[in-house]
């Protein structure tokens, strides 16, 4: 998670979500927890997600977009992959 103190924000947007009780309640124990209000702490959890998730989706969605030109790896390429990753 983000530890950088960010200013306030004047640009700021409500919405409102309906959670799991049980998350709701982790929620308002780590706000406690670290002193901070829930929907700064909920929406930097939402940035953080995001700025992992999105990257993800976008390479996934390039992969597919290339394997259906037929661009794929070469058997040594792949090769090649896995020993870099062999235990």
């Amino acid at each position: 998670m983000s530890s950088e103190t960010k200013p306030p924000s004047n640009n700021l947007a409500q919405f409102n979500v309906r959670l799991p009780a049980e998350l709701k309640a982790r929620l308002e124990s780590y706000a406690r927890m670290i002193d901070r209000p829930q929907a700064s702490v909920a929406s930097e959890a939402l940035a953080d997600y995001l700025d992992w998730r999105v990257p993800q989706i976008e390479a996934l969605k390039q992969a597919i977009a290339s394997a259906d030109q037929g661009k794929f790896a070469s058997a040594d390429e792949v090769e090649q992959f896995f020993k870099r990753y062999e235990a």
